[in-house]
């Protein structure tokens, strides 16, 4: 009877470890829907041998998500297909399961919802959710041209969240080329000033390894000798 009695608190123990540990998954399962992620992906299957020149210990560092804490951003640059959106998600997922609020968006698709909503008249509304965000994704800035409204739309997201939270930025073009996408050397300049203020820059250069995929499976297989 006694040594029942003794298991009693272990086991009841046991049950709370268990009932926390339910808890925190559905938590974490909560975070990743709410950051609207196109796909998961995890550092795990991303390809570090075919872009050699991604800094790997700064990406590792970077998933364990202290950087949110000091509030810095991170800018991921380099030519398409090299793998910018993948460490992106990586990095965003990474956040969730350690408790942050996440949000992914293209800078595309985040003009289109900050000109939306201004024009339906909540604009304050939405930038004060994205401003809630411990860590604000956007991704494919320079693909599409903005205009001068949308241009200012986003610059004013990024100047809320200036030593606030964090700011994850890909993009295609390098720092001189960003003119073309805000259409102003004044506010392109004022946005860098905000954004590498306190930074960590993942260069990722090199041949598209989407492209060489498909390159290597369209190879005919050798033909066997006679």
């Amino acid at each position: 009877m006694r040594a029942r009695r003794a298991g009693l608190p272990r086991y009841l123990l046991r049950l709370c470890e268990l009932e926390l540990l339910d808890r925190e998954q559905r938590a974490t399962e909560r975070r990743i829907k709410a950051a609207k992620f196109p796909v998961l992906k995890s550092l795990e299957t991303f390809e570090f041998r075919a872009i050699s020149s991604v800094n790997k210990s700064l990406v590792l560092e970077l998933a364990r998500s202290a950087y949110l804490d000091r509030r810095e951003n991170v800018l991921a640059l380099g030519n398409s297909g090299t793998g910018k959106t993948h460490l992106a998600l990586a990095l965003g997922l990474a956040a969730c399961q350690q408790g942050a609020r996440v949000r992914f968006t293209t800078a595309a698709a985040l003009v289109n919802e900050l000109l939306e909503a201004r024009d339906d008249k909540h604009l304050l509304r939405v930038q004060k959710q994205l401003a809630k965000q411990d860590l604000l994704i956007v991704d494919e800035l320079g693909y599409v041209p903005l205009s001068k409204i949308g241009a200012e739309l986003l610059f004013e997201v990024f100047s809320q969240r200036y030593e606030q939270a964090s700011t994850l930025v890909t993009s295609n073009l390098p720092f001189n080329e960003w003119t073309e996408i805000f259409g102003s050397e004044r506010l392109t300049g004022a946005l860098l000033d905000r954004l590498t203020h306190h930074v960590h820059i993942l260069e990722l250069n090199g041949e598209s390894y989407r492209l060489a995929h498909s390159k290597k499976a369209r190879r005919p297989a050798s033909t066997p000798a006679s």
